[in-house]
């Protein structure tokens, strides 16, 4: 099928329509599958990200626990540590009382009996009154 004269010679442009359909069909192929081969490459990247990014956050998680078990177990071992002196303390000033009120005694022997019968007497009132 000859469709005009151009440059002194017949030309076929069913047949040039044909090659440049074909040649756009490649192309378009071509680029489809180079951007499925970028979407997969890019599909496979963002999965390794996530799966580092876990692994970080396994790792972030891990480390924060064990800094705070840490934390807890030196605070518990400062409050052991308190407790007790303080009950030392406390075992220290009962003694010492103690011997006060023992030397008190031994210097006061009178005032000491007396202060035990005005005790007893407030006990026994207190128990009348409830009986």
């Amino acid at each position: 099928m000859t469709c005009g004269h151009i440059d002194g010679g017949f030309d076929m442009w069913p047949n040039k329509t044909v090659v440049g359909l074909f040649m756009l069909e490649t192309s378009m192929t071509k680029n489809a599958e180079g951007a499925a081969r970028d979407l997969t490459a890019d599909v496979t990247a963002l999965r390794q990200d996530v799966a580092r990014l876990a692994e970080t956050m396994s790792e972030l998680v891990r480390d924060q626990t064990q800094a705070a078990a840490g934390r807890v177990s030196e605070a518990v071992g400062d409050a052991r540590h308190k407790i007790a002196s303080t009950a030392a303390d406390a075992q220290n000033r009962v003694r010492a009382a103690s011997g006060e009120i023992e030397a008190s005694i031994e210097r006061n022997p009178l005032m000491a009996v007396l202060v035990a019968f005005g005790i007893g007497m407030l006990f026994g009132m207190m128990s009348r009154s409830r009986g």
